[in-house]
């Protein structure tokens, strides 16, 4: 079930209503409701992989109990790698047998040898990265003493099921989600106000920023045999915030659906293109699964308590690990690499963009000049399409195509860009004007009431899928 899609505007608030008729001390009814409701929404995609989400859950949770009883360590990594290694196995099954088949293949015609290779003809399940990394975020807290394993098996399912980030995340810890499973939500107009303003901004950044740029964008990187460097600048520009405004809008709607119900998810992400650095990019966008990746790889494999070119080395695979997870595609892994690299640079050069004005500005430029750029290659289909778009900047940077997209398409995504741009600048600097006018009440009713007529005029009805579903 889409977030931008008629049924959920249904669902959405009948889930609510019931919720709120629950009494708030029947917490185990109302986390029954949620549950259901939670795979009754994943359902609607392909009923027969709710079957995948729990023997995920299934897994984890007795692995995590496996651990929690086992006396000897020697059980407890058993517990643990069991449930870790059957759990990837049924991700890398569904998202990276065929790619795995393919090059296998490949290389062994390289060496002479021609041994057809099966294939595994599957639609990838919605949210499997997501929902796969959340339990064993779990798993590996139980292991490590950072939380008490769950016995009961229904809570347990609810925070691996939870329908508002549930595909697309943000990647909840259980430190965090678990224990508000187990508490009274009582009904608060306030927080649901502000959880509707989240949503409502959220639905602009999908509706309106994303799916406008993408018009352009799709038009450009699906026939890349047919435009100039012109076309590829713009469109690797409009993809910026395209991606940006699809993946943020996703989380804030999740983040305020959850609000709106009484719970608090963690924060995903904080002005990414404001950043002056790489590493400062990353500690702004998807937080919640680059702190995943620190705390579950980079820190295991020595983080930076090691010599320099170890160090180097774990920022490399942590961020090809961070590639690969996003697609069975060698642009991802490209993609990867290419921030793993930049980031072994601003270590090696000391670099970290915490300046002060005007250098501030020239590495404001640098940066998001290296994420359009790296934005192509995970945009592009193919590592060949990558070559061909690179060939095209340098060698032939003509005026861009608007043909058959229109100007109309260009002006009302650069209008929605200037929209964000002046928000979050306001957010981001703290203006004084932002701090008072938030302080009444009419003004929020207003830009509330603003959105809705932008979204209503400008954004894209069509039930377009969210670009990282696919993940």
């Amino acid at each position: 079930m889409l977030f931008n899609s008629l049924a959920f505007l249904l669902f959405f608030p009948t889930v609510c209503i019931l919720f709120y008729c629950i009494p708030a001390s029947r917490i185990k009814y109302r986390n029954l409701l949620l549950l259901l409701a939670s795979y009754y929404f994943y359902m609607n995609w392909k009923p027969v992989y709710a079957l995948l989400l729990l023997t995920s859950t299934v897994l984890t949770y007795l692995a995590s109990i496996g651990i929690e009883r086992s006396k000897e360590q020697w059980r407890r990594k058993l517990c643990l790698t069991a449930g870790i290694v059957l759990n990837l196995s049924i991700l890398v099954l569904f998202k990276y047998f065929n790619f795995l088949a393919l090059n296998l293949h490949n290389i062994l015609e390289l060496a002479g040898l021609s041994i057809p290779m099966p294939s595994f003809d599957a639609l990838l399940p919605v949210g499997i990265s997501f929902y796969t990394f959340q339990a064993l975020g779990y798993s590996i807290d139980v292991y490590r003493g950072k939380t008490v394993a769950e016995h009961n098996f229904l809570t347990y399912a609810l925070f691996v099921s939870f329908f508002p980030q549930l595909v697309a995340g943000p990647i909840e810890r259980s430190c965090n989600l678990l224990p508000q499973f187990k508490s009274k939500h009582l009904f608060d107009d306030v927080r649901v106000m502000q959880g509707l303003r989240w949503m409502l901004w959220g639905y602009f950044l999908k509706l309106v920023l994303a799916d406008r740029c993408g018009l352009y964008v799709d038009t450009i990187f699906n026939h890349v045999d047919k435009h100039n460097g012109g076309s590829f600048l713009l469109a690797s520009f409009l993809f910026s915030f395209q991606i940006y405004g699809d993946f943020a809008g996703y989380s804030l709607i999740a983040i305020g659906a959850a609000k709106v119900l009484g719970f608090q998810l963690m924060e995903n992400f904080r002005h990414p293109y404001f950043s002056c650095s790489v590493g400062e990019f990353w500690h702004r966008w998807h937080i919640s699964l680059s702190t995943w990746f620190k705390d579950y790889v980079y820190i295991p494999l020595g983080g930076n308590r090691v010599g320099r070119m170890r160090h180097y080395f774990n920022l490399l695979v942590t961020f090809v690990l961070s590639g690969i997870w996003h697609g069975a595609n060698w642009t991802f892994l490209c993609w990867g690499t290419l921030h793993g690299l930049a980031l072994c640079l601003e270590k090696a050069f000391g670099f970290h963009g915490k300046h002060q004005s005007p250098a501030r500005l020239l590495y404001w430029v640098v940066t998001f000049v290296f994420l359009c750029i790296t934005w192509m290659a995970f945009r592009a289909d193919s590592l060949s399409d990558v070559i061909t778009i690179a060939t095209s900047m340098v060698t032939d940077m003509g005026i861009p195509y608007v043909q058959d997209v229109g100007y109309g398409v260009i002006a009302s995504a650069l209008m929605a860009i200037i929209i964000v741009i002046v928000k979050e600048s306001s957010e981001e600097f703290d203006w004084a004007i932002r701090r008072m006018l938030g302080r009444i009440p009419l003004v929020q009713y207003v830009y509330m009431a603003s959105l809705i007529a932008f979204i209503s005029l400008f954004g894209i009805f069509g039930n377009n899928q969210f670009i990282y579903f696919q993940f």
